[in-house]
């Protein structure tokens, strides 16, 4: 019969966590990408329209 000691527990437990947060990062990594993918598309289509918004913004903004 084998005997299963507490540091043996941990030590697996460790690894589980280990490996299941080395799995995740690609998926994070394909989200950014993705993310930057479409901001790069929206800002290459709406570049007028985004300007022309920020100007009649900035213009409408009175100071002292």
């Amino acid at each position: 019969m084998q005997t299963i000691t507490k540091a043996a527990v941990r030590a697996r437990l460790a690894a589980m966590r280990a490996a299941g947060e080395r799995g995740d990062v690609p998926g994070w990594v394909l989200i950014t990408l993705m993310t930057a993918g479409l901001v790069t598309v929206l800002w290459a289509v709406a570049d007028d329209q985004l300007q022309t918004l920020f100007r009649r913004a900035m213009g409408s903004v009175t100071g002292p």
